[in-house]
C-alpha cells in the first residue's frame, strides 16, 4: 500500500505536538509509570519517540548491521542512546524533532503506527484521553494487518475474524466478529492488551 507524505507527515507532526504537550506536566513518579509497550516505561517510549523521528534510511541501515539484524537489540540501543537522565529533557529533545521527516527504509504508514500506537502506550496507563484523525487510524490498520508480527505489523493476530470499527463504518477481514473503536482494534492488532479477543494474541 502506498500512502502519500501529505496523508502523514502533518499527522505526525501534530501527534508529535500533542504528545509533548500531554506530558508537559508529568512528575517524576509518572515518568516512570510502566507503558503498554512490554518492558517500557513512559519514559523509555518517549525516548524510542526520539530515537524513530531522527532515524534516516541510512543511518537505520548502518544500526541494523551494528546490531547483527536484532530489530529489538536496535530499539533498545535507540532508547538508550536518547533517553537523558531528567525526563523533561528526553521531552524537549523530541518537540525539538517536531517537524523531521526522517524515515527508515519502511511505507510510510509506519510513521502513523509510531505515532498513534505509542502515544496510547503512555496516554492510557497515565489516564490520558486523546482522539486521533479517523483516516490516518485507518491507515495504520491497513498496514498492521497487511504486515507480519515479525516486521511490528499484527497480520497474524487478526487472522480468520473480521474486525469491525463500531466508530466509523468500517471493516477489514472475513470471519467472526471482533467489534471496537477503529482506535482499539489498531491497538490490539499491534499487540497492546485493550479487551477486545483476537485469535492470534
Amino acid at each position: 500500500m502506498r500512502v502519500s507524505p501529505r496523508a502523514v507527515w502533518p499527522v505526525v507532526h501534530e501527534e508529535r505536538r500533542r504528545l509533548v504537550a500531554d506530558l508537559s506536566m508529568l512528575g517524576d513518579e509518572q515518568w516512570r509509570t510502566p507503558s503498554l509497550c512490554t518492558g517500557w516505561d513512559v519514559h523509555d517510549v518517549v525516548a524510542h519517540l526520539v530515537d524513530s523521528a531522527k532515524t534516516t534510511r541510512l543511518r537505520f541501515a548502518r544500526r541494523l548491521i551494528a546490531a547483527r539484524f536484532d530489530f529489538d537489540l536496535d530499539n533498545a540501543r535507540g532508547v538508550e542512546r536518547e533517553r537523558r537522565n531528567d525526563p523533561q529533557e528526553t521531552l524537549r529533545a523530541l518537540a525539538d524533532a517536531t517537524e523531521l521527516t526522517h524515515t527508515p527504509p519502511a511505507n510510510l504508514a509506519t510513521r502513523l503506527v509510531e505515532a498513534i500506537v505509542h502515544g496510547e502506550d503512555v496516554r492510557r496507563p497515565l489516564g490520558i484521553s486523546a482522539a486521533y484523525p479517523t483516516a490516518a487510524i485507518h491507515v495504520a490498520l491497513e498496514y498492521q494487518l497487511r504486515t507480519g508480527v515479525s516486521m511490528g505489523g499484527g497480520k497474524e493476530r487478526a487472522q480468520g475474524v473480521r474486525l469491525v470499527a463500531e466508530d466509523a463504518g468500517a471493516s477489514w477481514g472475513a470471519g467472526d466478529e471482533v467489534r471496537g473503536s477503529a482506535l482499539d482494534l489498531l491497538l490490539a492488532v499491534s499487540g497492546r492488551p485493550t479487551g477486545l479477543a483476537l485469535p492470534g494474541r
